[in-house]
């Protein structure tokens, strides 16, 4: 706005002076009722309008990227149904009753003479580690010559599903009698386990 002649007359002066109070107040109505009512609001919603264009580019870049993540998904379940690491069964009970079953198949298939080696004892167990998934074990106490013990643990640890031998234990060392194998035998106990795929907490339980 161009500062009023020195040379004006009081009429042209004064109405400088009316000129920019009614430029004063207009401004001054513009910021009280239009700036912070409309002007302010539409340009919060103008940047709420941008984020969510902003998010909605994200969810489509992600969408685009489901169908190769579903098809990664079904290869890695298929090769997991292909070698399978974890028990199949859905439960700690139904799984103890299969390692107890494994293992008898083990030792059965260890040696032709059923007096080679036996199971003295076999005992479902609680773990008290905490895990990712449901450790479910067996307390196996086991007479044995020397070649089928060994045989015995590769197959066990050797197999599918992935199983495992922990806490290994000699109790002693004696001689068969005439029906067992020559170099006498070993008593050993060991802890049994492998794992249940689906988590604890979903099953309800505790880890075990």
């Amino acid at each position: 706005m161009a500062s009023p002649d020195k040379n004006a007359s009081p009429v042209n002066i004064e109405r400088w002076k009316v000129l920019g109070g009614v430029f004063m107040l207009a401004l001054l109505a513009y910021l009280l009722l239009v700036h912070w009512w409309f002007t302010a609001p539409m340009m919060d919603m103008g940047e709420q309008i941008n984020q969510l264009r902003d998010q909605e580019l994200q969810y489509r870049m992600d969408a685009s990227q489901r169908p190769a993540l579903e098809r990664k998904l079904g290869e890695v379940r298929q090769q997991q149904a292909l070698t399978p690491h974890f028990l199949p069964e859905a439960n700690k009970e139904l799984a103890s009753a299969a390692l107890v079953q494994r293992l008898e198949q083990v030792v059965s298939a260890a040696s032709p003479n059923p007096n080679a080696c036996q199971i003295t004892a076999r005992t479902p167990t609680d773990s008290s580690i905490k895990e990712d998934f449901q450790r479910v074990t067996v307390q196996v106490r086991l007479r044995c010559g020397m070649a089928e013990m060994a045989n015995i643990m590769h197959s066990l640890e050797g197999g599918s599903p992935q199983l495992f031998i922990d806490n290994l234990e000699l109790l002693s060392r004696s001689s068969y009698n005439n029906a067992g194998p020559v170099g006498g035998a070993v008593e050993v106990v060991f802890d049994l386990f492998g794992y249940i795929q689906v988590p604890p907490e979903k099953q309800g339980k505790p880890n075990g």
